[in-house]
């Protein structure tokens, strides 16, 4: 007896100090400007959660390529990506989105975001029509913001990127769809909105060497050429529980403006979940991925 209350004594000591150690909870974050940036901007948030959940949580930035595998694979628990990402893995592999991040520009929320395309500021093309037999850059083809808004738009406006274009390339960054311009590697490009802001105050570029094209004037505080669209959920895999999933909801939309996590991602905060109806239009509008058919 002494012998197996010793056993269990120990058995117990092992559980504490190799047990106790909880899993961690993985949020696959797209890294839309590069990894290094992805994890200045979402460590913080990780952080946050970590301290009001009781349990690690970090951060694992994903190329746009990397995320249908790791969805697929469930090698993560949560997905923060763009708004068209997100309705195609609900789609495909039922994820469900338990916030939506709320962004900040100037002290105003913005829970929308559109695509910006721009040219040199001597540029000779003036419109969209301008750009057909021209050299045109994507960031992704999945990207959101910086392509398929855009490709609606130019599908609306009956031309086709993938046949009038000289070249529908990919940057694979938005910095990199933003310099290729500049530096005349490309006649024109897309990116998201707020891109353009962030990148002069980082002191990359200068507003002025930019111009337009089919830019919408109203209270939006970015420049932009297309309609506008929710924000990026933050979306739980299907084998997330169910209690898990609200947890984090609830700690994601207690967060505020002055907490450091939203400090660091430029955020203002979470709210609700949005209506992601008008996204899975936009990629039915371009006949794109799960939404081809």
């Amino acid at each position: 007896m002494k012998k197996l209350g010793t056993s269990l004594l120990l058995l117990m000591l092992f559980v504490a100090f190799t047990g106790v150690a909880q899993a961690e909870i993985k949020i696959g974050v797209l890294a839309k400007r590069g990894a290094s940036k992805a994890m200045a901007k979402w460590k913080a948030t990780g952080d946050y959660l970590s301290t009001k959940l009781g349990e690690p949580v970090i951060i694992i930035p994903l190329k746009f390529t990397a995320i249908e595998p790791m969805v697929k694979g469930n090698k993560i628990d949560f997905l923060l990506a763009n708004s068209a990402f997100y309705v195609e893995m609900e789609k495909k592999y039922g994820v469900k989105a338990v916030a939506t991040l709320i962004n900040s520009r100037d002290g105003k929320a913005l829970k929308t975001f559109g695509g910006v395309i721009l040219v040199k500021a001597d540029s000779p093309i003036q419109s969209l029509a301008d750009i057909k037999g021209k050299k045109f850059m994507v960031v992704k083809y999945s990207s959101f913001g910086g392509a398929q808004m855009a490709w609606r738009l130019f599908r609306d406006n009956g031309i086709d990127p993938q046949k009038d274009f000289a070249a529908f390339a990919e940057g694979k960054k938005h910095d990199n769809v933003v310099l290729a311009v500049k530096n005349g590697v490309m006649d024109a490009g897309t990116v998201r909105t707020d891109t353009l802001e962030r990148m002069v105050g980082e002191g990359k570029i200068k507003m002025a060497e930019f111009r337009v094209i089919h830019p919408v004037s109203d209270d939006f505080p970015f420049v932009r050429s297309t309609r506008l669209y929710p924000e990026w959920p933050m979306a739980a895999l299907t084998h997330v529980a169910p209690e898990k999933a609200s947890q984090v909801a609830v700690a994601l939309q207690e967060l505020g403006s002055a907490d450091p996590a939203a400090k660091k991602a430029k955020i203002v905060g979470w709210s609700e979940v949005a209506d992601y109806g008008p996204v899975r239009d936009c990629l039915k509008a371009i006949s794109y991925g799960a939404f081809a058919n």
